[in-house]
């Protein structure tokens, strides 16, 4: 798997411990150096405090970019983007992922562990990670934000 990106962080709750324990050690198999900002257990956690950890993280330029992983991906999206300079995406499917880096230049995806299939993980990570942000008109629009 290729990546854009030198520095990523991963979180979760305890919904989707599971899913991003996963996609931190596919992503270690690919040798993409990775840091994990728990949780370090599948205890119940609340998942706005763990998407603060990453968001921040990635606001403060330690990460490039960051994946948070909860039930549904809805829930870290909307902590996450609380965060000034945050654009974070849930990517349902190849091509909202894609589109969420041209368009959005998201710098957070968010994943449902409750609504996508491991099969489908490994494509969504490989295509937010290799995916380009196409700049253009769509930096005018992000600069709105």
């Amino acid at each position: 798997m290729n990546s854009l990106f030198k520095k990523i962080c991963i979180s979760s709750d305890h919904a989707g411990y599971n899913l991003k324990e996963f996609i931190k050690n596919m992503l270690i198999d690919s040798e993409i150096s990775i840091t994990d900002l728990g949780p370090f257990f599948k205890k119940s956690v609340d998942y706005p405090d763990f998407a603060k950890k990453v968001s921040n993280r990635v606001s403060k330029k330690k990460s490039e970019i960051g994946i948070l992983v909860c039930g549904s991906g809805t829930g870290m999206a909307i902590s996450a983007n609380k965060t000034k300079g945050i654009r974070a995406a849930v990517g349902y499917n190849l091509k909202s992922t894609q589109l969420s880096r041209q368009h959005n230049n998201a710098n957070i995806l968010c994943l449902g562990s409750r609504l996508t299939k491991k099969k489908d993980i490994k494509k969504i990570v490989s295509v937010f990670l290799k995916t380009k942000f196409e700049g253009g008109r769509h930096k005018r629009r992000i600069k709105k934000i």
